[in-house]
């Protein structure tokens, strides 16, 4: 089974695919959803959750989304039919980092999909070139809380703390207007649906000829979180604005 399918059934009870509970998602889409008629897009949208709850929350608003996983655009395709937003909804199929729009966006959003870019700061200035004067930037990618073993380091990233992450990101011409740390409670949500999802699909399915694979990639997925990274890595995202004279 490829990585694609395997992300797509792990997510099935948690579509925001990032640490974030339904309440963090909408309070963060009504700080970027202000006037309600906003273009809205999503550089790495995966299944098009962000843009789909947009799109429901904002009659007026119309969103784009890109995504390199044909698969993931389907979902949205589908989702967004089901909830009634089709027509609002463009999707583009390629890596977003070369996305390019003759027209500007009011809000622009990329949560957990910094790697596409290079990191946190290659990614806000991809944001930054599609950002309408006056818009804003949701943004969500991860830091260490505490300092993390090598094997942690290799597994994920080279992330910074909190307050270097916080640093960086003014350094490169933003203001932070709002912002949210996960919780303890949602980033243990997040991986016991994930990994959970997985296992019980695999144990559902013991006649599939990827049931075993998709079983030991839970088990493994689930022990590289508690014994890896589980008390080091933490969750942040972002609402940012430029700073006037910002780069």
């Amino acid at each position: 089974m490829n990585r694609e399918e395997i992300s797509r059934i792990a997510h099935t009870d948690h579509p925001i695919k990032s640490p974030l509970d339904d309440a963090a998602v909408h309070r963060l889409l009504a700080k970027g959803l202000r006037r309600g008629d906003e273009r809205v897009l999503d550089l790495g949208c995966g299944s098009g959750e962000w843009l789909l709850r947009a799109l429901e929350a904002r009659p007026q608003a119309s969103a784009t989304g890109v995504d390199l996983a044909e698969g993931s655009l389907a979902q949205a395709r589908q989702g967004a039919r089901e909830r009634g937003v089709a027509e609002r909804l463009t999707l583009h199929h390629g890596p977003a980092a070369e996305f390019a729009s003759a027209e500007p966006f009011d809000l622009v959003l990329s949560v957990g999909a910094a790697h596409a870019f290079g990191g946190l700061l290659p990614t806000l200035a991809a944001a930054r070139e599609h950002l309408a004067p006056g818009g804003r930037v949701v943004i969500g990618d991860g830091f260490w809380e505490r300092t993390p073993s090598s094997e942690a380091v290799e597994m994920l990233g080279d992330f910074a703390d909190l307050a270097t992450t916080l640093d960086r990101v003014v350094a490169d011409g933003w203001t932070p207007v709002d912002g949210h740390i996960s919780s303890r409670q949602e980033l243990d949500a997040y991986e016991w649906a994930c990994w959970g999802t997985l296992a019980a699909w695999a144990l559902d399915h013991p006649d599939d000829p990827d049931s075993a694979e998709v079983l030991a990639t839970a088990h493994l997925r689930r022990s590289e979180w508690l014994r890896v990274y589980r008390d080091t890595w933490g969750f942040l995202t972002l609402v940012l604005q430029r700073t006037p004279d910002g780069r």
